[in-house]
């Protein structure tokens, strides 16, 4: 079988979906000063569904009828986007924007042994329970001893990013069981109108009908939340996916990193504990041990792996 490989436009895209994503985590700070975090995720995926139902329409992307698929979609919306979305905007509250894009680095982790547990051809390897064996460690790490040893919201919060890794995990395992085949933008445009319909009902029973009168830098950050970081990045992810693969798309969880981490230090002032980027090398090595390139340029053998 032929293995996929990272041309030139595949680094160019896969870099810019990290600087998207990365960029994500600021505009959902600046959001949150004020919108409470349920209409947040509410505005940003309707936002996100009108325009990916507008790509449909343009483009005449066939629309499913099953109840089959709409039920699948509903499933894939849960959690891919209602759950994760809301555990990242609600600990967005209570932890940086740097150290929540260091715990989502951990999705690629769980996605990977979530998938061995669920599909025969995805078992794991040696190589693969190295990786993730140093994912676990670096998340630990990155938590710390205290998370344990006192809850509070600041270690609920880090917590609540693993929950949202794990959602990430499952999601990516039921859309290869359940939505393969299906156009990419309809994929994408049906799971967010699901989402859309699970969180607006929840937004508006718990947090009323937002007023909307908000600042400007709010409403260009969710405009970036919605159209760009939502809606575009999905287009944009399957672009990828298509050129580059699975395994390769992995990397953008670890690219997409050092980019909140920045623009959390430079817009916002926030500085990371030690244990934050020491926990980082450790799940960027875990993520690069799964990958395997870094391993074969080293010249370890594919057998033993």
């Amino acid at each position: 079988m032929t293995q996929k490989t990272l041309s030139l436009r595949a680094w160019s895209e896969l870099l810019l979906l990290a600087l998207i994503w990365g960029a994500s985590f600021l505009s959902t700070a600046l959001i949150l000063r004020e919108v409470d975090y349920l209409s947040a995720v509410a505005l940003r995926l309707f936002g996100a569904m009108v325009a990916l139902w507008a790509v449909v329409l343009i483009r005449r992307v066939p629309v499913p009828r099953s109840p089959r698929i709409w039920a699948a979609f509903a499933v894939m919306g849960l959690l891919n986007n209602a759950i994760p979305f809301t555990l990242i905007t609600w600990a967005q509250q209570h932890i940086p924007t740097g150290l929540t894009g260091i715990l989502n680095a951990s999705t690629a982790i769980f996605g990977v042994l979530i998938a061995a547990l669920v599909f025969a051809d995805e078992r794991l390897t040696r190589r693969k329970l190295t990786g993730i064996t140093l994912g676990f460690a670096g998340a630990a790490v990155v938590i710390g001893p205290s998370a344990l040893a006192q809850i509070d919201m600041t270690s609920l919060a880090q917590l609540a990013m693993l929950g949202t890794a794990i959602s990430y995990g499952l999601a990516g395992s039921w859309a290869r069981a359940r939505l393969g085949g299906l156009p990419p933008q309809m994929a994408a445009a049906g799971m967010l109108s699901m989402s859309t319909l699970i969180m607006i009902p929840v937004a508006l029973a718990t947090e009323g009908v937002p007023d909307l009168a908000f600042s400007a830098t709010t409403w260009m950050a969710l405009f970036y939340l919605s159209i760009i970081a939502t809606a575009g990045a999905y287009l944009l992810y399957y672009r990828v996916l298509a050129m580059a693969g699975a395994g390769n798309l992995l990397l953008v969880t670890l690219l997409l990193t050092p980019v909140a981490i920045l623009l959390g230090a430079l817009v916002l002032g926030e500085d990371l504990p030690p244990r934050a980027y020491g926990g980082f090398l450790l799940l960027a090595l875990g993520l690069l041990v799964i990958d395997g390139r870094v391993l074969r340029l080293a010249g370890w053998n594919r057998n033993r792996v």
